[in-house]
């Protein structure tokens, strides 16, 4: 205890970081009247300036967060003046014609996201991206720190939001659908998220009521903007973990721009720090790229790709876990032999080019391909012993298993192999016609899979083999003679060849007006998809859904800055792959789409306290949902039944103050509630597997005071406690049982020692760097015991089920070096 409380008070007295500065840039091509490429133009803001190349380009570093007005000037052409505000770290594109007369350009201003207030996106910055710790660190990480989205697992990337589950939220780069793979079943084998957070320049994200353009999932949106680079850079990160390195950079003529970042992780540091020990060898790598080629002011081609393998070899040895009660301890003892292998193999291409016809319309072409080659091989046999402990504190034996209630084995095979093939074509469009605003898009999909399925496990209690508890005869051996066949316990076998083809298109409308005298915001559209389910021995499916959707938002003319939003609409999540195969791995083609109608308010109020920006959001959210294809969940696989017999309802509310709590950083509190419940073929009404009622969450950034250069970032989330799951094969209304809350703290110490670059003379070692950082990261400060699912271990004597909790990391200590030039 005065270990932990040591830990708290250096943390309290420690908060620290110190931001960057509060700049912006602008770019873009100055053309004459006749659209050719001027070259000489000046374009000043007090005492900064630049000057267009050969090629019309300029790019401009301006203040941030305050209205100032540029100046261009030509030897030939009359003065131009142009009055602009952008946020922080923003990249505006600003091009437009000189002309022989003096032009007052108007005005620009970018605000930190009054579309984004209106439209319920919360806005992160790239920079608190790749300083706050964690061990899974990135963009999800943060994620999780927000109301309403939850995951008591740091090992993975993935996340639910608002009652939903993993498979429930959408993912773009670049207004390019991302994909994650198939098979994996554990956090600890996930690796690398898609996003490579040194490549990212803007992160948005929606928890639900957000607009008909974007996809077809039930719970939330991350779109995740890359950077086209303006110079050349490079970012290195090495640490215990692993590593990374990015390198940009631009050509003379300023046509063509690349990025590419490299990623290396190892998770042994954490895996080994939790109850089973193990041999572990996992490697996770991946290499991305997006390059971009802009001929003209008109046009732009870009191109992402990616490359990653993530091989997984582990060989458990032993496990003990302490449960039970202080008056009746319980260890579940565990000796293994067996190992696993998987491996992940994915690649990824997509081609995006946008043209713009005019001042009022643009068009923009993607198509993607993503292919992934996964395998999951082990055989792993576990001998268990279920005992009582010693709780008598004056005895020798206090704390070892005095007596063995229970012992058995387990043994698990599988043999998956899955190949998946994955292509988007899509077209897009953008009209303003006067204060209105236009997009659609139409999409086409097809996604060819090829997946073998076989898993078996045997349970031996106490010498006797344990039938499956669904339609098989009553084993009571040693009483009465068994004459029924030994068959394993749970056996999943099956080989799949489907293909889904999928057309789907938007239309979508939005205005921006007055109301009296405040201003209000107007959005309505519409989706569609039509699937058709085929394959080997699949009879042929085909549906279509309609969502039309709405978002209502105003601004009243008051003293307070208050922005009100109502939002809502119909969400379908036509069945991917996975929701097609049942829990015996057979697909179900008639799987329909599931439904959910959502209702959402909001309140954004944004004010000053202690002189500095701050932010208040609230909202409220209802979700009705039907044909809801309900599942199981273990560790990070769902399995779902594949039959659309459950409706279920979800409400709850968030709220997120943000601000500057520390002069010149961004800091936030959140806290969110929710329940959200499921009644499966009229059973009644149950906690649904991400009923997590209570969250609440810290993102801290401060510094030293006497010492500047140390900072500190703190992330800290706590949720109550999600239903403990139940076997793929159990009747979930027999398991309502919660786990532990989960508890958890990140903290990370940084000292800058580019922190007083400006004070050194031209020529010193560290003038070459923009920063350079030395680093120390303790996760799970405070070391506590959080489970993700539990195994499930009978005791023939008592016929008593245990639900085993199988707990993550320990505290883990890391050391990180990051270097930008």
């Amino acid at each position: 205890m005065k270990t932990k409380q040591i830990l708290l008070a250096f943390l309290l007295f420690c908060v620290g970081f110190a931001s960057n500065a509060q700049t912006a840039r602008i770019k873009g091509i100055i053309l004459d009247e006749n659209n050719n490429p001027v070259e000489g133009v000046s374009i000043n803001f007090q005492d900064k300036g630049t000057v267009t190349n050969e090629n019309g380009f300029y790019i401009l570093t301006i203040p941030a967060n305050q209205r100032i007005t540029l100046v261009f000037t030509h030897i030939s052409l009359k003065r131009a003046t142009l009055r602009i505000e952008l946020k922080t770290n923003e990249d505006y594109e600003y091009n437009f014609q000189m002309s022989d007369s003096d032009e007052l350009l108007g005005e620009v201003i970018i605000s930190s996201g009054k579309q984004k207030r209106v439209e319920g996106i919360t806005a992160i910055e790239p920079a608190i991206i790749r300083q706050i710790p964690g061990a899974n660190a990135g963009v999800e990480n943060i994620l999780k720190t927000l109301p309403g989205v939850n995951s008591n697992n740091e090992l993975s990337t993935q996340y639910s939001v608002r009652g939903g589950n993993y498979d429930e939220n959408l993912v773009y780069v670049n207004e390019i659908e991302v994909y994650r793979p198939f098979l994996i079943r554990s956090g600890q084998q996930e690796g690398l998220s898609f996003t490579n957070t040194d490549m990212v320049q803007n992160v948005d994200f929606s928890a639900g009521g957000f607009q008909a353009k974007y996809g077809d999932k039930l719970s939330s949106v991350l779109d995740i903007t890359y950077r086209i680079p303006t110079h050349f850079a490079a970012a290195l990160e090495a640490s215990l973990l692993g590593g990374s390195l990015t390198l940009e950079g631009v050509s003379k003529n300023q046509k063509w721009a690349n990025i590419t970042g490299v990623r290396y992780r190892d998770n042994s540091l954490l895996v080994n720090s939790q109850e089973t020990e193990s041999n572990f060898n996992p490697t996770f790598a991946d290499i991305q790229t997006y390059l971009t080629y802009t001929p003209n002011a008109r046009w732009q081609w870009g191109f992402l790709g990616n490359i990653s393998q993530n091989t997984y070899n582990y060989e458990p040895l032993t496990r003990q876990t302490n449960f039970g009660t202080i008056d009746e301890p319980i260890a579940l003892q565990v000796f293994y032999e067996g190992q696993e292998k998987d491996k992940y193999q994915t690649l990824f291409g997509a081609i995006k080019t946008s043209f713009t016809v005019n001042d009022n319309t643009t068009l923009k072409f993607i198509g993607s391909v993503y292919h992934t080659q996964e395998q999951e091989y082990f055989d792993i046999l576990a001998a268990y012993y279920l005992g009582e402990v010693d709780s008598n504190i004056g005895s020798e034996t206090f704390g070892d298993v005095t007596f063995n209630r229970g012992i058995g084995t387990q043994l698990n095979h599988g043999r998956n192999n899955l190949d998946a093939l994955i292509i988007n074509a899509e077209v897009k469009g953008f009209h303003k016609i006067e204060t209105h605003a236009i997009e659609w898009g139409v999409k086409y999909t097809r996604e060819d899979i090829r997946d073998r399925l076989v898993e078996w496990e045997v349970i031996d209690s106490a010498g006797f083999s344990i039938n499956p508890p669904r339609d098989f005869p009553v084993n009571d051996q040693p009483y009465n003679p068994y004459i029924g066949p030994l068959v394993p316990y749970q056996d999943v076998r099956a080989t799949n060849f489907v293909t889904i083809d999928r057309f789907s298109g938007y239309g979508q409308w939005s205005k921006k007006a007055t109301l009296g005298t405040s201003e209000v915001w107007y959005n309505a559209g519409v989706r569609m998809q039509h699937w058709q389910v085929s394959g080997d021995g699949v009879q042929s499916q085909a549906q279509t859904v309609f969502s039309p959707r709405a978002q209502f938002a105003i601004k009243p003319d008051w003293n307070s800055d208050m922005v009100f939003r109502v939002s809502g609409g119909f969400y379908y999540q036509p069945p991917f792959y996975r929701e097609l195969r049942d829990y015996d791995g057979v697909i179900q083609p008639d799987v329909k789409a599931q439904q959910s109608i959502h209702f959402i308010m909001g309140n954004d109020y944004s004010f000053k306290m202690w002189n500095r920006p701050f932010k208040l959001v609230s909202e409220l959210y209802y979700k009705t949902l039907a044909d809801v294809n309900a599942y199981t969940v273990d560790n990070v696989r769902i399995r779902y039944r594949a039959d659309n017999e459950t409706e279920a309802y979800v409400y709850g509310a968030d709220f997120r103050i943000n601000g500057e709590f520390v002069p010149g950083t961004e800091s936030w509190f959140s806290l969110g509630y929710l329940k959200t419940e499921e009644n499966i073929q009229d059973k009644g009404y149950i906690a649904r597997p991400s009923d997590q009622r209570l969250k609440f969450g810290v993102l801290f950034q401060d510094y030293v005071p006497s010492i500047p250069s140390l900072k500190m970032y703190l992330n800290l989330v706590y949720n109550t406690g999600l239903p403990g799951g139940s076997p793929s094969y159990a009747d979930p209304y027999d398991y309502q049982l919660r786990l532990k809350d989960y508890r958890r703290a990140d903290v990370g110490f940084s000292y800058v020692l580019t922190e007083k670059n400006d004070l050194r003379p031209e020529g010193h070692w560290l003038k070459h760097f923009k920063d350079l950082s030395v680093g120390l990261e303790i996760f799970n400060l405070f070391n506590n015991q959080n489970a993700i699912t539990n195994t499930w271990v009978r005791d023939v004597y008592t016929k008593t089920q245990y639900g085993i909790p199988n707990y993550m990391t320990t505290r883990v200590f890391n050391v990180k070096l990051t270097a930008r030039l």
